[in-house]
Formats: C-alpha cells, sequence, structure tokens
C-alpha cells in the first residue's frame, strides 16, 4: 500500500472511530437526564436529525445502491439504534408535551421522505453510479442539517445567557469527525460528495464551540460587581 493510500486508510478509519464517538457523545446529557427524570432545556432536534441521517447512510451502503459498503452500513447501524435509543429516554422524560408531539410527528415525516426517496431510487434509477449520486446529494443535505442542529437551542442560550444546555461532547465530537471526513476527502482524488457535506457540516461546528465559549467562559457579573464595590469603598 502506497503511502497516499495509506494514509487515506488511515484518516478512514479514524474518521468511523469518530463517527462512533459522535454517536456516543450524547450519552452524559441522557445520563443526567435519567437521574433527574427531566429533559430539563435539553432539545430533542440533534437526534431527529441523526435518526434521519443515519437512515439515509445505511440505504446508501446497501449493495444495491453502493456495493462494498460494509464500514457504512455497520457504523450507521450502530449510530440509529443509539439515535433511537436516545429518542426514546428523551420522550419518556420530557415534560413538555409538544416536544412529544415534535418527536412522533418529526419521525413519521422522516419514514415517509425516507420511503419516498427509497421508491423513487428503486423504480427510477437504474444504475449504481446514478444511484449513488442521487442518494449521495440527500445524505449531504440531510448530513449538514445533522451538523447544524445543535444550534437549535441558540436562541435559549442568547436569552439564558448560559451554554449550561448545548451539548459540549456533542459539538467536540461533530467538529473532530467533520475535519477528519473533510480531510479524508481531499487524499488521492477529490471526493465532492464527502467534502461539501463535511465542509459546509464544519462552519456550522466552528459556530457552536464559540457560542459555547462565549457563554461559559464569560465574566461573572456579580464578581464583577462586588470587586467594583471594593475599589469604590478603598
Amino acid at each position: 500500500m502506497q503511502g497516499i493510500d495509506l494514509g487515506r486508510f488511515i484518516v478512514g478509519i479514524i474518521g468511523n472511530i469518530l463517527s462512533g464517538l459522535l454517536f456516543v457523545s450524547p450519552v452524559p446529557i441522557f445520563s443526567r437526564i435519567c437521574n433527574n427524570k427531566s429533559t430539563e432545556e435539553f432539545p430533542p432536534y440533534p437526534y431527529l436529525a441523526g435518526v434521519m441521517n443515519c437512515m439515509l447512510w445505511i440505504f446508501y451502503g446497501l449493495p444495491y445502491v453502493h456495493p462494498d459498503s460494509t464500514l457504512l452500513l455497520t457504523i450507521y447501524s450502530f449510530g440509529l439504534f443509539l439515535e433511537i435509543t436516545y429518542l426514546s429516554v428523551f420522550f419518556i422524560y420530557s415534560s413538555k408535551n409538544k416536544y412529544r408531539w415534535i418527536i412522533f410527528i418529526c419521525l413519521f415525516v422522516e419514514l415517509v421522505v425516507l420511503g419516498v426517496i427509497v421508491a423513487f431510487t428503486i423504480l427510477s434509477i437504474h444504475t449504481y453510479e446514478k444511484r449513488s449520486m442521487f442518494v449521495g446529494i440527500v445524505c449531504n443535505i440531510f448530513g449538514i442539517i445533522m451538523y447544524a442542529s445543535p444550534l437549535s437551542n441558540l436562541f435559549n442560550v442568547i436569552k439564558t445567557k448560559s451554554a449550561e444546555f448545548m451539548p459540549f461532547w456533542l459539538i467536540v465530537a461533530g467538529f473532530a469527525n467533520g475535519i477528519t471526513w473533510f480531510t479524508y476527502a481531499f487524499l488521492k482524488t477529490v471526493d465532492l460528495y464527502i467534502a461539501v457535506g463535511n465542509g459546509i457540516g464544519l462552519l456550522f461546528c466552528l459556530i457552536q464551540p464559540l457560542v459555547f465559549a462565549c457563554y461559559t467562559f464569560k465574566p461573572n457579573s456579580s464578581a464583577a460587581a462586588s470587586e467594583d464595590a471594593v475599589s469604590s469603598n478603598s
């Protein structure tokens, strides 16, 4: 195996590992939810986006669409299992009925959309190359949505001036996953499907740690006020 091929292979393996860590990263959040028996202010949107993303990549990895994609099928099947588990926990402990309805309606819509995509691919596209291209583009679109989904809580973060309910480890894992696959896309030959989806996703991932840092490491206003009082008295 030549140097560039070996590098691409190693980066691909790292990408699969990081994809697995991305799926596992919400575990601390759901451990907290189970312990407190409440979803508090955590939103369900990242996990709804994750379910759709996993289902599409599983379809993309099937032999009918893109042969020889065993690793893809394995990692996204694992991810789908975890995302459904997260949503089940969220559904059980949600204190807001609106979130339960949102989960139900979104999952129904996602299954309908997936059914339409599968039916169109099977009935209307008759070559591996065209099937891979069509499903790959759709996967990229929903992959970008998945990367952007942690920003769904941005308004609440700005309103409360607290990043407590931003999924920190999900942000970190998403950023590491995006930069690894974006790098992978430019090794040996340029893979536009991987490059575009992960490149745009990476931009969203850059915004999230900035927001998190802004509201996590901000000066303590009460402490600042105390210091001002002390200095004025002196």
